[in-house]
């Protein structure tokens, strides 16, 4: 599955678009992990804590997003873009979204 922020591949050519697909995740923070976080925000630096959960995060959206568009039948994502958003105290969804296509060469 080819995955880009473009509107187009270079030397291929869509041949169907096949519409939206999108993969999201809601993830909530760990206490243990917010009591190291709070400390490096204190003393300032990286916080490897959020930024492992929020990465682990984007992998899943983004898996979500392909298995959807391989369900459709496409062999490409076009304009594929992440979006985060605060659902409570805690927790924030991540939603991965693209254009599901079939391309083939030019």
């Amino acid at each position: 599955m080819i995955v880009v922020t473009t509107e187009c591949i270079a030397n291929k050519r869509v041949v169907k678009t096949l519409g939206l697909v999108r993969g999201n995740t809601v993830r909530a923070r760990h206490v243990g992990k917010d009591i190291m976080a709070g400390l490096r925000n204190i003393v300032g630096g990286e916080i490897h804590e959020y930024a492992k959960l929020i990465a682990e995060s984007r992998e899943q959206a983004l898996d979500r997003m392909v298995n959807e568009a391989q369900d459709l039948g496409a062999n490409a994502i076009l304009t594929a873009r992440f979006t985060t958003s605060f659902i409570m105290g805690g927790a924030a969804e991540l939603l991965a979204i693209g254009t599901a296509v079939v391309v083939e060469d030019a």
